[in-house]
């Protein structure tokens, strides 16, 4: 624990503040960057309102007294050569002389603004220590010497973390390197303990270099090893096995059209799983429209013919609805009356939901469809045989381990999505699943023209949006219109490069403001959103599906699954405001059926800022690979080893999945052959307890319910 090491003080503030809570989380806590004495930061750029450190050079003491209150205020002007920045200590005239003209230093705190001065209140401080040889090749080295930059809060500042990592490091005993001596002969990587040393307290520039280059490989092998180590326990359970039976083969020969070669190859990977006593945990990603759910049913119907129960998760009511509708569509009266295929969410009748749960419980429903609803203790199966989530990212993992537990024997588990996920991430985040993938889409699908409509530059071209929704509507064709709130009232919090300043389009404004105007004034127009009830859902969605409605005002819960072959066009208002793979599922649900479709990313982003950045990329391609690793470079991948699946903070320290790729797949193939050999790990001690270092109980949990 820390406190041994620093105390009980710096301890408890070094967990509270930056979650490090062990001696192994403190010095795996790296350096974001490294600066010289003779490198300042720029002050010019210094963003207001933000916890920084900056190196700089004193170059004024002044203590006045204040006007209003007793006592003084001591400020201290720096520079780092191209801006001037002034730090302010209230009542504190002791600091002057350690603050002398031309003392130069480490200065931590959050950036304000006074009289159009940038300053820094109270800030935390280190000194350099002059140099005792005063020779010029001791100068430049001391001016050289790379200074550790840590990831800091307004609490914990980067230079009391080196002096916590420095008392540490001088007391830290032999560690052990999980990565085999021999592997790091071949690929020249640095010791364990010596690229710990030399990331913290680097001489010159090439020690943190090589440090990085080690540190960021053993990353990669200790958490690939974790992941097959949990996929090789996962294959050690048994499964019921399901093999294709009447219903499954009449299916098959009475399907009116032609399955794609990709629809075919990942159908016979998911029959063999099936058949297999090792429970199937399988990945099944495509693009908007590929054919996923089809593969699923097929999937449902081969365990329905051994008797058993397929629970097929989805994560809004409008698409249980929706995938119920199409699964009875699909099998036919006949069929559909032996499966009893059944509908259990949230906002059912409490008589609908009384049968729908004695439907499931006693077998007689082999198909049942639901929300949320179906993770309730009140809900169970007979023989739960399969379970597919639809639409994965939109499930935490704990909500799809409480579904898989309802089987008596571990069941099979499909999961499906339509974000396409880049290799590195698959590699990374889903290691231990099997991946398939349908990328060739159905024949006779149109392509879709996506434009921005950049409001900033372009403001009266908002009007051409409506004249375009409104031709489409002439021509006998529908649209929807996107909006990211639902009213003025409730606004999430903006991506990362929104200015959040604008006003955001949202359904209850848009709504009227459409009906109002002359261009779509005699349009029939209808709202969409999360706040209706399930009723109303689904009394909208069955009007915009027959056509009674020309235009569909809604937030995002028409993202996924909702198909209207007559829908052309799709506006997304604010579209900024919308995540890259967001973007591109929106824009999927036009373009279905036999016309062309036409989505208009409308945004009032600057040109040349990242969330301009996100709505450019999407239109630019109809690839949802290619925008998958756009997404990664712009989002980062999330925690892997924790619930966060997706940006934010990131769990790992120094492996980034958008880059290194042939890195990840290396230390993949070592771990393989390694785990292959020795199961246990009784050979490898020091990677076997650099598992139950990494994997806490936490994530451990988390990569078996994953």
């Amino acid at each position: 624990m820390l406190i041994a090491a620093l105390g009980s003080r710096t301890a408890a503030a070094f967990q509270k503040g930056l979650g490090l809570a062990t001696v192994s989380d403190l010095i795996s806590h790296y350096p974001r960057r490294y600066a010289r004495r003779g490198e300042l930061t720029a002050l010019t750029q210094l963003p207001i309102d933000e916890n920084v450190t900056i190196v700089a050079e004193v170059l004024e003491v002044r203590d006045r007294p204040m006007r209003a209150k007793r006592g003084s205020i001591l400020e201290v002007v720096i520079s780092d050569g191209t801006g001037i920045l002034t730090l302010t200590f209230f009542n504190q005239a002791w600091r002057a002389p350690q603050l002398r003209v031309g003392a130069r230093g480490i200065f931590a705190g959050k950036v304000g603004e006074y009289r159009g001065t940038r300053q820094l209140a109270h800030p935390d401080y280190e000194l350099f220590e002059e140099s005792a040889d005063t020779s010029p090749e001791a100068a430049q080295k001391w001016a050289e010497l790379p200074i550790p930059i840590y990831p800091a809060t307004a609490t914990v500042a980067s230079w009391q973390i080196q002096k916590a990592m420095a008392v540490v490091l001088d007391t830290l005993p032999a560690l052990d390197d999980p990565v085999p001596l021999e592997v790091r002969r071949d690929r020249g990587l640095l010791g364990y303990a010596k690229a710990v040393e030399l990331i913290h307290r680097p001489q010159k520039d090439a020690d943190w270099g090589a440090a990085r280059k080690a540190l960021r490989f053993q990353e990669a092998f200790v958490l690939q090893a974790a992941l097959l180590q949990q996929r090789a326990q996962l294959r050690a359970t048994v499964a019921t096995p399901r093999v294709p039976g009447p219903i499954a083969l009449a299916f098959d020969a009475a399907m009116p059209f032609t399955l794609t070669r990709d629809q075919v190859l990942v159908g016979e990977e998911i029959a063999a799983d099936l058949a297999s006593s090792a429970p199937m945990n399988r990945l099944v990603q495509g693009e908007v429209g590929s054919g996923k759910t089809l593969v699923a049913l097929r999937a449902m119907l081969t365990v329905a013919d051994s008797g058993g129960q397929s629970a097929l998760l989805a994560p809004t009511e409008v698409l249980a609805s929706q995938h119920l509708r199409s699964i009875v569509a699909t099998l036919g009266p006949d069929v559909a009356a032996r499966l009893r295929p059944t509908l259990l969410t949230g906002q059912l009748p409490v008589s609908e939901r009384k049968k729908a749960l004695l439907a499931a419980i006693s077998g007689s429903a082999r198909i049942v469809v639901g929300t949320h609803a179906l993770l309730s203790d009140t809900v169970g199966f007979f023989d739960l045989g399969l379970v597919v989530v639809d639409e994965q990212h939109r499930f935490g993992v704990d909500q799809r381990e409480a579904l898989r537990l309802k089987g008596s024997t571990p069941p099979h588990v499909l999961v499906l999505t339509a974000t396409p996920i880049p290799r590195t991430v698959v590699m990374t985040v889903f290691g231990d699943l099997d991946i398939s993938m349908i990328a060739e889409l159905p024949a006779g699908r149109w392509p879709i023209a996506s434009f921005v409509v950049p409001l900033a530059e372009k403001p009266g071209w908002v009007n051409r949006v409506w004249e375009r929704v409104a031709e489409e509507v002439a021509l006998g064709r529908q649209a929807f219109v996107v909006c990211p709130a639902i009213d003025p009232a409730v606004v999430e919090q903006p991506l990362e490069g929104v200015d959040s300043t604008r006003p955001t389009a949202n359904v209850t404004d848009v709504t009227a403001s459409l009906r109002a105007n002359p261009l779509t004034t005699d349009l029939h127009i209808a709202s969409l959103h999360g706040r209706m009830s399930s009723d109303e859902k689904e009394a909208v969605m069955r009007a915009f599906a027959a056509r009674e409605l020309d235009v569909l005002v809604a937030t995002t819960v028409i993202e996924v699954g909702v198909d209207v072959p007559n829908a052309s066009a799709m506006v997304i208002l604010d579209a900024d405001r919308f995540g890259v793979s967001q973007l591109h599922q929106l824009r999927g649900r036009v373009g279905r059926g036999s016309v062309p479709g036409v989505c208009l990313f409308v945004t009032g982003a600057e040109e040349g800022t990242l969330a301009r950045e996100r709505v450019e990329a999407v239109a630019s391609t109809l690839d949802g690979f290619e925008l998958a690793q756009k997404d990664l470079e712009l989002r980062r991948e999330g925690d892997v080893l924790g619930s966060t699946q997706s940006g934010g903070r990131s769990s790992l320290r120094l492996l980034r999945v958008a880059k290194d790729g042939e890195l990840i797949q290396d230390a993949r193939e070592l771990a393989a052959g390694i785990l292959d050999v020795d199961p246990t790990l009784d050979s490898h001690p020091a990677l076997r307890e650099a598992l139950a270092r990494r994997l806490d109980a936490t994530a451990a949990a988390f990569l078996a319910k994953n």
